[in-house]
C-alpha cells in the first residue's frame, strides 16, 4: 500500500498491520503469503512433489510472564475486574469492596507474596473467596445479562473450577495432585492458549512449531509447510496432519526424514500405503527387559501365526490366549499370553520371565505395525540407513536460522491462531532469503 507514493506521504498507522492480521486469520488465509513464493519456486523448479523432505519442531515462549498457581489466580481476578471497569464500571464500583483495590490494584510480579505458610494459604483462601464472589455477582439479576460472556470472565470461572473446589460453602485450595494436566490447565488469564510442557531439560510455556523443509541435493531448501501446536501437543500427533497438508499442496515427498518422536508402526504403516511416502526415522528400541539386556527371549524369539492367532515360544510351546484391547495411543494392542502349567515346567524360564508365577505375555501391535516396526528397527541399523537418514539434521540449522535471525521461538502475539501466522510470516521471510541468494 505504500508503493508508488511521494516521498513526503506520512505513510499509514501500524494498526493497519494489525487490522490485517486480524482479517488474514478470520477468512483463514495465513498461508497466502507462503504460498505465492512456493508457486514461483515451481515455476523455477526448485520445487517438486515426490522429493525428499525433512521436518521437526522446536519450543515457542508465549508473549506472557511464567506464573506460579498463587500469582495465576491472583492476575486472573484483577485482569477480569479491569475488563468489568471498562464495560460496566459503575457496575463494578457497586459491587467491589474497598479493600479490593489494594489487593488487585497492582500486578502480581510488583506485589510481595507471605513467605509464611500459614499467611500464604490464608491469602490463597482470600483470592479464591473473592474471584468466587465475583463470579456469583456476575450471575446475579442485577448484574447485566452479556457481562458472563465477557471472555475475562469466562476465563475467571475455567481458572476457579481448575484450581478451586467448594465444600460445606468454603472455597478449598486444589492440592497439585488434583489439578487438570497441563494440557488443560491455564497458565496465564492473559494466554489461556498457552500451556506448560517439558521436554527433557526444556521447560517453558507456550507453544510448539513444526517446519517442513524440502532438502533434495541439487535444489535449494525451502520450507514448503507450518504447524502451530499447543506445548503439550506430542510430536507423534503430528505426522499423520502434516502428510495430509502436504498431500492438498500436492507436495507429498517420496522420502520423509522425521525426528523419532514422528515414527511408529502406525505412522510408518499409513504413511507408505495411503501417501506412497517411505517414512525416514527412527523407532523406538524394544522396551523389553530381554532386549536391554541383550540375553534372553523377547519378541523376536517368538513365532507368531497372525491367521491361526497364535505364538510359538522358542522351546516349541503354543500359547493359549489371543486378545485384541484398546489403548489410548495406537489403534489397538494384542496380549499373547501362554500356558501357566507350560510356563512353570519350563527349564528356560528365567531367560523368558521375572514374573514368580505368571505365565509369560506378549503385548504386540496388530501385524502391519509389528512388522514395520521390526523391519525398521532391522534396518536403522544399517550404513545405508544411517547415509540417508543424515539428511534430517539440516533442519535443525534451518531452526536455528529461524531462532537467531527471526525470533522464532519467541512469539509476539497473543494466542496460538496469531502465533501460527508469525510462524508462516518467518517460513515466508526465510524463504525469501533463499531466493535473494539463489
Amino acid at each position: 500500500m505504500c508503493f508508488r507514493l511521494e516521498l513526503t506521504d506520512p505513510g499509514f498507522d501500524c494498526s493497519m498491520l494489525s487490522e490485517f492480521r486480524q482479517r488474514l486469520i478470520a477468512a483463514g488465509q495465513e498461508e497466502v503469503l507462503l504460498n505465492p513464493l512456493l508457486q514461483l519456486g515451481r515455476e523455477r523448479g526448485w520445487l517438486k512433489e515426490r522429493g525428499k523432505q525433512r521436518t521437526d519442531s522446536t519450543h515457542v515462549l508465549a508473549a506472557i510472564r511464567t506464573m506460579n498457581r498463587l500469582e495465576c489466580v491472583a492476575e486472573t481476578v484483577r485482569t477480569a475486574l479491569n475488563s468489568l471497569a471498562v464495560i460496566v464500571p459503575e457496575w463494578l464500583r457497586s459491587q467491589v469492596p474497598a479493600e479490593w483495590y489494594e489487593r488487585y490494584g497492582t500486578r502480581t510480579e510488583e506485589y510481595r507474596f507471605p513467605k509464611e505458610t500459614t499467611k500464604r494459604q490464608a491469602l490463597t483462601e482470600q483470592i479464591g473467596a473473592d474471584g468466587w464472589w465475583l463470579l456469583s455477582a456476575i450471575r446475579s439479576a442485577d448484574a447485566p445479562a452479556w457481562v458472563s460472556e465477557v471472555p475475562a470472565v469466562e476465563v475467571l470461572r475455567r481458572v476457579w473450577v481448575q484450581q478451586f473446589w467448594m465444600e460445606e460453602g468454603v472455597i478449598r485450595w486444589r492440592s497439585d495432585q488434583d489439578i487438570p494436566p497441563a494440557s488443560i490447565l491455564i497458565s496465564s488469564p492473559y494466554d489461556p492458549e498457552a500451556h506448560l510442557s517439558i521436554k527433557r531439560s526444556t521447560v517453558w510455556t507456550g507453544y510448539k512449531v513444526h517446519l517442513t523443509e524440502t532438502c533434495d541435493a541439487d535444489l535449494p531448501h525451502l520450507l514448503i509447510h507450518v504447524e502451530t501446536t499447543s506445548a503439550t501437543t506430542q510430536d507423534m500427533e503430528m505426522t499423520g496432519t502434516i502428510h495430509q497438508a502436504l498431500a492438498i499442496k500436492q507436495l507429498l515427498p517420496a522420502e520423509h526424514a522425521m525426528d523419532t518422536g514422528y515414527v511408529d508402526g502406525d505412522h510408518i504403516v499409513t504413511s507408505q500405503h495411503t501417501y506412497g511416502v517411505d517414512l525416514l526415522g527412527l523407532v523406538t528400541s524394544n522396551p523389553s527387559w530381554q532386549a536391554r539386556a541383550a540375553q534372553g527371549f523377547d519378541h523376536a524369539g517368538f513365532t507368531i501365526d497372525w491367521q491361526a492367532k497364535q505364538a510359538t515360544c522358542p522351546q516349541g510351546k503354543i500359547s493359549r490366549k489371543w486378545t485384541l484391547k484398546q489403548d489410548r495411543t495406537v489403534s489397538g494392542v494384542i496380549r499373547i499370553q501362554f500356558g501357566k502349567q507350560d510356563c512353570l515346567a519350563c527349564p528356560c524360564r528365567r531367560q523368558c520371565t521375572s514374573a514368580l508365577t505368571n505365565p509369560r505375555q506378549l503385548v504386540v501391535r496388530p501385524q502391519a505395525q509389528f512388522e514395520a516396526i521390526q523391519a525398521a528397527r532391522q534396518r536403522q541399523q544399517t550404513q545405508e540407513f544411517k547415509e540417508r537418514y543424515a539428511i534430517r539434521a539440516g533442519i535443525e540449522g534451518t531452526i536455528s536460522q529461524g531462532v537467531r535471525a527471526f525470533d522464532l521461538r519467541r512469539s509476539r502475539y497473543i494466542g496460538l491462531a496469531k502465533t501460527h501466522l508469525q510462524h508462516v510470516i518467518t517460513a515466508t521471510a526465510i524463504n525469501f532469503s533463499v531466493f535473494l541468494l539463489g
